[in-house]
């Protein structure tokens, strides 16, 4: 499908030629309800949006009109509808559309009818949101709602649509669920699987593999791999620093503020080992704005992550390995930049340039002072490129140990003063309070925390 004239490049930016070719694959994946099942079994996921559009019932939803932008198996609509919404419009271009059909009519039958409020409350678009016929045949809404995330946020460039669906019909002061998210970066220590990852390349430096010299394989067999995002859950042990944040607003967001952006790097290091990568996650806050709220109404905030301290969920984490590890000290400050391009991919081209610094040196370096200094100690300092559409996946991680590991069991050694001070005052955990409940089937536990909300007196729950 290619732009016909200048009136639909203009009012369709989202359309163009360098993702198109990706579509039909995508939107193939996305028309099974397998992998629908995939992310509605993800109860982390399914309880945070149940839990931001029903709890906001009253105070946003009741009477509203509402768009569901990639609506799938249409369960956001439906929440939606639930939640006391007056009209609810599920955009989906993949053949889930008329699947979803099947559901809403199930609910107009004469003789045993199922899911009675959905009746003549949810109308189901067969199109991309970016089609620009719905520019004539779409209503203004008052909240739009949507799933449109990837791995590390933004794999899939999903929320593109989003954020398009935002500036063509969304009404002033309006809502967007989710509100916002938090891309998280960390340094990582995880020597098994780089070991794994380079093992991996070494098959190729084989010289006579059934009478075939494969070396000269190995060089893009060791480019391929080590430019592959690994997707997986990984213990929070193997952090050696706090995460960094890059916080995107989808009240406010542009769309070229999503094709291309930058994260400053700037991590204390915890512990002396050597650095095998970046960890990377996100977290999704669901805030609507006062603005879009009944008069006199007070609101839900819902908080959900798939940080490597939190529940597991289908999105897991994500580990970018360095082709060569650094090393690195406690105390240590690792400064530089991570830059993600959108590609023609549906998904991102990833690049860090980093290098360890001493502390005292850290805090007296310039922006222009810090890319002198990388091009002039290179055994400090790494670059890396990955794709993240050329993704590969490892599941080796299956929770923490009832008892929890040493850092020298890792090779990761804490300052001498730190090791001591643990014995002489113990870490005091801060109280929190916990509530339990059971979501889903198989008795699937979720906890999730309770707290004041300091603006709008009302409930923050977290995922």
């Amino acid at each position: 499908m290619s732009m016909e004239s200048s009136r639909e490049s203009e009012a369709n930016p989202r359309e163009d030629d360098e993702v198109l070719h990706r579509d039909p694959t995508y939107f193939q994946y996305y028309s099974q309800l397998q992998h629908q099942q995939n992310m509605l079994q993800d109860y982390v996921r399914t309880s945070a949006y149940h839990s931001a559009i029903t709890l906001n019932g009253l105070a946003l939803f009741r009477d509203r009109l509402v768009m569901d932008v990639g609506a799938g198996s249409g369960i956001l609509s439906f929440f939606a509808a639930q939640a006391g919404a007056k009209h609810v419009h599920a955009v989906e271009a993949s053949g889930m559309a008329n699947k979803m059909k099947v559901i809403l009519e199930a609910a107009k039958r004469k003789n045993s009818p199922r899911n009675v409020y959905l009746a003549d409350r949810i109308t189901v678009v067969g199109s991309k949101i970016e089609d620009p016929r719905l520019l004539t045949s779409m209503p203004q809404v008052d909240v739009i709602i949507s799933e449109p995330i990837g791995v590390l946020l933004v794999h899939e460039r999903m929320l593109e649509s989003f954020v398009y669906a935002r500036d063509k019909f969304l009404r002033p002061g309006g809502a967007m669920l989710p509100s916002s998210g938090t891309i998280h970066l960390a340094p990582l220590s995880d020597a098994a699987l780089w070991n794994e990852t380079i093992a991996k390349a070494r098959f190729w430096q084989q010289d006579s593999f059934y009478g075939v010299d494969l070396n000269p394989y190995f060089a893009p067999a060791f480019e391929e791999f080590f430019s592959a995002p690994v997707v997986g859950c990984f213990s929070p042990t193997t952090l050696i620093g706090d995460s960094v944040q890059h916080d995107v607003d989808f009240h406010t967001i542009t769309l070229a503020g999503l094709k291309e952006f930058v994260i400053p790097i700037d991590w204390q290091i915890r512990y002396t080992g050597l650095m095998h990568g970046i960890g990377g996650w996100f977290d999704l806050a669901f805030v609507p704005p006062p603005s879009s709220l009944h008069r006199g109404a007070k609101s839900s905030t819902v908080y959900m992550s798939t940080s490597p301290y939190s529940p597991a969920t289908h999105w897991q984490q994500v580990r970018l390995l360095l082709k060569q590890p650094l090393a690195v000290n406690a105390g240590q400050v690792v400064r530089g930049l991570v830059s993600m391009k959108a590609n023609d991919q549906r998904s991102y081209d990833v690049e860090a340039r980093i290098i360890a610094l001493d502390e005292e040196e850290a805090a007296a370096l310039t922006d222009e002072g810090l890319s002198r200094l990388m091009d002039e100690h290179k055994s400090r300092s790494r670059s890396a490129i990955w794709y993240l559409h050329d993704q590969t996946y490892n599941y080796a991680y299956t929770g923490e140990p009832l008892e929890p590991a040493k850092p020298e069991n890792a090779n990761l050694y804490l300052p001498v003063d730190s090791l001591l001070a643990d014995s002489i005052a113990p870490t005091q955990q801060p109280a929190s309070s916990i509530v339990s409940s059971v979501q889903g089937i198989a008795d699937s536990l979720t906890d999730f925390i309770v707290t004041a909300s300091s603006d709008q007196d009302s409930n923050a729950m977290q995922y």
